[in-house]
């Protein structure tokens, strides 16, 4: 599991980040539905780099 970082954003939804996959953001209209749709962003990220043959950023537990 990757570190995911939520927070409030300025539209009322929360925004969901992930810093070791720069640019790998989502957003929801509750924590757990910022939660749900960032892991499925952490598998299309993932799978666009090995799509495209490049290495997966290494995370700390």
């Amino acid at each position: 599991m990757r570190q995911v970082v939520i927070y409030p954003g300025e539209d009322g939804y929360y925004v969901a980040e992930v810093p070791s996959l720069p640019g790998c953001i989502s957003q929801g209209e509750s924590k757990e539905a910022a939660l749900a749709n960032i892991k499925e962003a952490i598998d299309i990220y993932i799978a666009a780099l090995r799509e495209d043959n490049l290495s997966v950023p290494h995370y700390n537990i």
